[in-house]
């Protein structure tokens, strides 16, 4: 079986099973703590905001909806096909469109980018739950999908929530129970040193125009019932000229 396909079913397993309701998946939060808070600082840097904007990673699309509120045209796309079904039974009035996609397969991402044109892009925490093998090829599909006229705003957990994650996955009393199934399905969270991002973006041919550090809010409690917030980290990126 290849990487993407391992990954692949791990997520189909982790979204056919995963609770419908809203907040019953570890980082399905309230929009307005999560993209909500990304817009403010993505939207100054776009270039053209008529363009489509592509909510890459848009799981059950919670996010996607919001998106579908503050742009003209919004489409979600994730790897996993439970996800996308969830997305579209969760939006029957049609916001947004929804696509299967494997940002990694370079024929997926160019015929996405032949029906879309050049998109804006939005991706939350995608990179560091992907395979090491594929992460530079589904940067480079970021490139593709953004084209010359595009930009990206990218959002990954910081190499410092590692620890914390590993604190609540190795409680006495187990993970808590939003975590729980994610592990279980063997998608690892917080695997992307903060070093390797640049090279990354870099090898694909983009440049950063603005970065910064942003909390970013899962639906998960601790046993004394604060909210578990993670560090992260984000960029906004471009084609370079």
């Amino acid at each position: 079986m290849s990487v993407t396909s391992r990954y692949r079913e791990s997520w189909e397993g982790f979204w056919s099973e995963a609770p419908h309701e809203q907040g019953a998946v570890f980082w399905d939060s309230e929009p307005m703590l999560t993209a909500g808070l990304h817009l403010a600082v993505f939207e100054p840097h776009l270039a053209d905001f008529e363009l489509p904007l592509l909510d890459l990673g848009c799981g059950n699309g919670t996010q996607t909806r919001f998106l579908s509120d503050r742009f003209t045209r919004v489409v979600g796309a994730d790897l996993s096909a439970a996800a996308i079904e969830r997305a579209r039974q969760a939006d029957p009035e049609g916001a947004a469109e929804y696509e299967v996609l494997d940002c990694a397969e370079k024929t997926e991402v160019e015929e996405l980018h032949g029906k879309l044109g050049d998109t804006n892009l939005y991706m939350r925490g995608v990179l560091h739950q992907c395979d090491a093998d594929d992460r530079q090829t589904l940067v480079d599909g970021i490139a593709t999908l953004i084209g010359q006229r595009g930009r990206a705003f990218l959002v990954e957990l910081s190499q410092d929530a590692r620890p914390l994650l590993m604190d609540l996955a190795q409680r006495p009393e187990g993970p808590p129970p939003k975590l729980r199934p994610v592990l279980q399905h063997g998608i690892a969270p917080g695997e992307v040193a903060d070093s390797a991002v640049p090279v990354y973006l870099s090898a694909a041919g983009l440049e950063v125009l603005a970065s910064g550090e942003l909390p970013l809010t899962t639906t998960e409690y601790t046993p004394e019932g604060t909210r578990v917030v993670l560090p992260s980290k984000w960029v906004v990126v471009a084609r370079q000229r």
